[in-house]
C-alpha cells in the first residue's frame, strides 16, 4: 500500500480483480485504475433514462479498453442544501448500487455529500475526481448538467475543462417515453425522470411508474412484530419496519416478496404478495404500514428477516369497512386479485430507451 492507503500492483490488475467495485473515497481507487469512461448523477430509482446513459457509457469503455465508472452522491444533494423540502427517495443506496451495477459498470464511486464537499469549484471538483482520481479519458453527461459550488459547472464548463484537461466529453441527449393504456395515452412523450416516478407513486400508479423505471418499484424492511391482527383474521402479515424507499400512496397492491438473507435458489426465496399500505382505518389505526401476505401460507416465520418488495399493481385504495365480516370478505377478494394479476410470473420490462 502507498503512504494514502492506496493499492499497489501491475497496470490494471487491482482494480479488475472484483467485478464491480464499491468505493467511498478517492483514496481506495487503485493508483493505476483507468483510463475510464465516467459519468457524474444522483441516479435516484435507476430509471429508464438513466440506463440508457449508464449501458452508453459502459458501451464506450469497453470500445475504447477503459473502466466505466458511475460517480454518485450520499446523502442527496437536496438532502443537504434544502432539507425540509428534499423529496423522498425512490430507492435506498443498496438497491441504487445494486441496479446501477446490473448496467455492466466496472466501479462506482460514492461520494459523501456534505456542504464543505459542495463548496468546491467547478474545476476543483473536476481536477481532483475525474482527472487526479479517476484518470478520465472521457466524462458522459447531459446537456443540463451543474456541478461545483452553486451549480456554477455546466456544459460549456466541463467541455472548456475537457480540453484544458485532455479528456473528451460526451453529451447524452434526455431519453423521452410515452406510456399508454387500455384507455389510451394516459401520458404524452415524457422525458423519464426521478420526478415523473415520484408523480406516478404518489398516485398509487406503480404499473405506470414500473414503465418509467423498467422494472417494479422497490420497498425494503426488516420484518417486525405488528399486532398480529391480520394472523387473527387468516392472514398472516410480515410487517416493514423502518422501510426503505418511495412509499405509495395508500392501497391493495399485488406484487412479490425477496427474502434478502435467503440462499439463492432455495425454495419461498421468491414469493407472491397481497401489499397493504395505510393506516387499518377499519381498526382506527393511525400509523401508517406496510404489510405483505402471502396467499396460502400460514407456516412462514419471517420476524427478523430483511425483505424487499417489488409492487406491480395497485388492486384498490385503503378502504374502511363497517364491520370485520366485511373486511375478512374484502380480503379474500384481494388475495384471488393478487393471484390472477401474478399469475403470469414476475414483472419483466425493457423498452427501446435501455436497448
Amino acid at each position: 500500500m502507498t503512504a494514502d492507503g492506496r493499492a499497489h500492483g501491475a497496470p490494471g490488475a487491482a482494480w479488475q480483480a472484483r467485478r464491480v467495485h464499491r468505493w467511498t473515497d478517492l483514496a481506495q481507487v487503485p493508483e493505476d485504475f483507468g483510463p475510464s469512461v465516467v459519468t457524474i448523477g444522483n441516479f435516484d430509482g435507476v430509471h429508464r433514462g438513466h440506463r440508457a446513459v449508464l449501458r452508453r457509457m459502459v458501451a464506450d469503455a469497453r470500445a475504447t479498453g477503459g473502466a466505466a465508472v458511475a460517480v454518485t452522491f450520499d446523502p442527496h444533494p437536496a438532502q443537504v442544501h434544502r432539507p425540509d423540502a428534499a423529496p423522498d427517495l425512490i430507492t435506498g443506496l443498496a438497491d441504487r448500487l445494486d441496479l446501477m451495477e446490473q448496467t455492466g459498470l466496472d466501479a462506482v464511486l460514492v461520494v459523501t455529500y456534505t456542504l464543505e464537499f459542495a463548496s468546491a469549484t467547478p474545476e476543483d471538483f473536476v481536477r481532483t475526481y475525474l482527472v487526479d482520481g479517476l484518470h478520465a479519458r472521457t466524462v458522459v453527461i447531459g446537456q443540463d448538467v451543474r456541478f461545483g459550488r452553486g451549480n456554477a459547472g455546466d456544459l460549456r464548463t466541463m467541455l472548456d475543462l475537457g480540453a484544458r484537461y485532455g479528456f473528451a466529453v460526451e453529451v447524452i441527449e434526455d431519453v423521452h417515453g410515452r406510456l399508454e393504456s387500455t384507455a389510451g395515452d394516459r401520458y404524452p412523450n415524457r422525458r423519464w425522470s426521478s420526478t415523473w416516478v415520484r408523480e406516478l407513486l404518489t398516485d398509487g400508479d406503480v404499473a405506470a411508474a414500473a414503465e418509467v423505471l423498467g422494472r417494479p418499484h422497490l420497498l425494503r424492511g426488516v420484518v417486525v412484530h405488528g399486532d398480529a391482527r391480520g394472523r387473527t383474521l387468516g392472514f398472516p402479515t410480515a410487517n416493514l419496519g423502518d422501510v426503505v424507499g418511495f412509499v405509495p400512496a395508500d392501497g391493495v397492491y399485488a406484487g412479490w416478496m425477496r427474502r434478502v438473507g435467503h440462499p439463492e435458489g432455495a425454495p419461498d426465496g421468491y414469493l407472491p404478495v397481497a401489499i397493504s399500505i395505510g393506516t387499518n382505518p377499519t381498526f382506527d389505526g393511525w400509523d401508517r404500514r406496510v404489510e405483505a401476505h402471502v396467499p396460502g401460507r400460514t407456516d412462514l416465520e419471517l420476524y427478523g428477516e430483511e425483505v424487499a418488495l417489488e409492487l406491480v399493481d395497485r388492486l384498490r385504495p385503503t378502504l374502511r369497512f363497517d364491520s370485520v365480516d366485511a373486511l375478512v370478505a374484502q380480503m379474500h377478494e384481494d388475495v384471488a386479485r393478487t393471484r390472477e394479476v401474478l399469475a403470469a410470473g414476475p414483472l419483466v420490462l425493457g423498452g427501446s430507451a435501455e436497448r
